[in-house]
């Protein structure tokens, strides 16, 4: 099973900007469906945004702020947040599944590979 590694979380004020990277142990991920959840203290694990090669879909509440890429050539996919405000605060986690059809996949339950998380926190 692939394994997932997240940076780039921090502190960071309201208005402000990161990008976060998950870096995959597969020599490509270009065959993955992959995706980024996060967790606020004592809530559910929500969807953010995932990435196939048939496509890109957000959440709701990103609301044009965040932007998902990858780079399967370096097995890397990224989450570049910008206009932050304190409900981003949580543990954002990356996430993957080998998906050969043509389908995003936008719920927890259906990725098997998880990275342990990064810390994301936004200050008023």
């Amino acid at each position: 099973q692939v394994q997932l590694v997240e940076s780039g979380g921090g502190l960071v004020q309201t208005g402000g900007s990161l990008r976060l990277s998950c870096a995959a142990s597969a020599r490509t991920t270009i065959g993955y469906s992959m995706a980024w959840f996060r967790q606020a203290p004592g809530m559910e694990r929500d969807f953010v945004a995932a990435i196939h090669w048939s496509g890109i879909r957000y959440a709701d509440f990103v609301k044009g702020r965040f932007t998902i890429s990858r780079d399967n050539a370096k097995s890397t996919m990224y989450l570049q947040m910008n206009n932050l405000t304190p409900d981003d605060t949580g543990v954002y986690y990356c996430a993957a599944v080998v998906e050969s059809r043509r389908n995003i996949r936008t719920k927890k339950s259906d990725y098997p590979a998880w990275g342990q998380g990064t810390q994301v926190t936004v200050s008023s």
